[in-house]
């Protein structure tokens, strides 16, 4: 419901997904789509309704491949993957039986069948508890609104490609293939009466960098196109008519907004430093080769991690060498003289090949993926690492291995690391002979066995997210016990100290390159606790550089002293809130 405020505004409250803060006139969506009509069909006239059925099937799958084709070369794999979803619908030989059994039995036209089965699918996992599961019927209701405007030759409502006025949507959900859609320069923001901060949109939205805010409940169909609106994608409010005083105090905030970024982009190829003198590595995350131009427009020091899944996902066969040679090779060139840590194949868990036939497991992240996988699969590990070995002549290569659980799977790791190195000796085919090898820390057994593998490595970068995830036996994707997921955990902070002490007692360096690297709150513990390099998403590296260079090492390593001998998770983080809002203030304002 609307919440009355000052003399002639509305204001709505919802859930903020996407920072930012716009102004504008709104344009709702979602209010003239026609009902699906309902036909009498004659048995003679069955086969054609089925056609017409498959015919839009086709028609709507080279559509989704085309949307998630430019998703992923504008955004990201990641972003792209969200997409498989879809496809995987248009696959389901359960939902499509019933629709054309529904067809041949109600005698209805093909449309009507469609719509009814889906959305029986869609209701029952609007109906979930799971906040994830349930978030998934908007994936449901995106795929089957495709089919049916193809089933009846219905237009988009407002195709907006071709919008030309700024503007900030309303609408009762926007799916992810509209969100696809959205341009920066005419979308200023938009809001959804439904869903939360796993929706695929609202993941869409922050990588779009668009203000957004979901959970407004009755909102589409309380406003109108054309009012005037201002949207806070920091606290989760729209406000409609806002009045002078209200334009006003979050003009102070836009105008806080503006100048906070052109100091960001003063910084851009300034190095992170702190106040004393301490330098220290700042260096992105990408998924595909054409990320390069993304890192150097944020001011990274090159590659922290390179993530080769794009590589092998939503394809029928494994990529061969000279594939992934010419991918790595186009970063690695670009970047050059800059280092770039290219992480052999992580796949399992929540990402899966295609084309493999992999059973079903219980615990997928406890079970065959990274490095497990690869050490079994030898052919496809040995194509990728000959793959990265060539890439090492053409710039500064740095290569690690995932979900290192102990010495003996290092080991075997090496071994076939030097195999492929004799047959590139063999075959005159040049190669860096002294490419730094490392491996990832991120399960607790790894930072035990941490003194053993050092010996044996060049560096180590932790990988915060599984760490967490295994040492708390936590899923974060669970609502449940989301809550328990805590990077200040006691824990956590004391296996990243010695994990930094046995590098240092090896004389190798330690990176993260895990989510809490991209939190700037959390920058200072971690530079305490003395790691040598963070890596963040590119967008995010800005605002590291800039809390960076306005802290004092000094203070640093007195926060993680603090936290090291600290028994409370909260207390930590709310030390280290306290520490980055005295020194960065600008970098938080805005959030209530």
């Amino acid at each position: 419901m609307p919440e009355p405020a000052q003399k002639g505004e509305t204001i709505f409250r919802g859930i903020p997904v996407s920072a930012g803060v716009c102004r504008g006139k709104i344009l709702v969506l979602g209010k003239s789509q026609t009902a699906v009509p309902r036909r009498e069909v004659a048995e003679a006239a069955m086969a054609e309704e089925i056609s017409r059925l498959e015919k839009a099937l086709i028609l709507t799958r080279q559509q989704i491949l085309e949307v998630q084709r430019k998703v992923s070369t504008g955004m990201g794999a990641e972003e792209g993957g969200i997409f498989d979803a879809h496809l995987l619908v248009l696959e389901d030989r359960t939902l499509l039986d019933e629709v054309i059994r529904n067809i041949q039995e109600a005698n209805v036209n093909a449309e009507y069948a469609f719509h009814v089965v889906a959305e029986k699918y869609a209701s029952t996992l609007a109906a979930i508890e799971d906040d994830y599961l349930r978030e998934r019927a908007t994936d449901m209701r995106d795929v089957t609104a495709r089919i049916l405007n193809n089933l009846m030759g219905r237009q988009e409502e407002v195709d907006l490609k071709k919008l030309t006025e700024p503007c900030i949507i309303i609408s009762y959900d926007l799916t992810p293939s509209t969100t696809a859609q959205l341009d920066r320069k005419t979308v200023l923001g938009f809001a959804t009466d439904i869903g939360g901060r796993t929706s695929h949109t609202a993941i869409m939205a922050r990588s779009l960098r668009i203000p957004a805010v979901v959970g407004l409940k009755g909102a589409s169909n309380q406003l109108e196109t054309g009012q005037n609106a201002l949207l806070d994608g920091y606290n989760g409010v729209v406000i409609i008519n806002p009045t002078d005083q209200t334009l006003f105090e979050y003009g102070q905030i836009i105008r806080k907004q503006v100048s906070l970024e052109e100091k960001l982009r003063d910084i851009q190829a300034k190095p992170a430093i702190t106040l004393d003198g301490h330098r220290v590595i700042l260096s992105a995350n990408v998924e595909q080769a054409t990320d390069a131009e993304e890192v150097r427009a944020n001011g990274a020091e090159g590659v922290g991690l390179f993530r080769t899944e794009f590589l092998f996902i939503n394809r029928e066969v494994t990529p061969t060498e000279e594939e992934q040679y010419r991918a790595y090779r186009q970063v690695v060139a670009a970047l050059n003289p800059e280092p770039v840590v290219i992480r052999t194949l992580d796949l399992g868990g929540d990402k899966f090949l295609s084309h493999l036939q992999v059973p079903t497991e219980m615990n997928p992240f406890l079970g065959w993926r990274a490095i497990r996988y690869c050490l079994q699969e030898k052919v496809v590990f040995r194509t990728q690492l000959r793959a990265i070995l060539r890439a090492s002549a053409d710039g500064n290569v740095k290569m690690m291995y995932p979900m290192i659980s102990g010495l003996e799977e290092l080991n075997q790791a090496n071994a076939v690391l030097e195999t492929c190195k004799v047959e590139l000796r063999a075959e005159k085919v040049p190669f860096n002979e002294n490419m730094e090898v490392g491996a990832m820390i991120e399960i607790p057994s790894a930072v035990l066995v941490a003194n053993s593998l050092a010996k044996r490595l060049k560096f180590f970068s932790l990988g915060t997210n599984d760490l967490i995830q295994y040492t708390l036996a936590v899923d974060r994707m669970n609502e449940k016990v989301a809550h328990l997921y805590e990077p200040t955990h006691p824990a956590i902070v004391r296996l990243i100290k010695a994990t930094v002490d046995a590098a240092r007692k090896a004389g190798i360096w330690v990176g993260v390159c895990g989510e809490m690297a991209g939190d700037p709150v959390l920058t200072p513990l971690l530079l305490g606790l003395g790691v040598d390099e963070l890596s963040a998403a590119p967008p995010l590296v800005p605002s590291i550089k800039f809390l960076i260079r306005r802290l004092k090492m000094s203070e640093a390593k007195v926060l993680a002293e603090f936290a090291l001998n600290c028994e409370s998770a909260p207390e930590i983080l709310a030390r280290c809130q306290e520490f980055t809002r005295e020194i960065a203030p600008s970098l938080f304002e805005g959030k209530l």
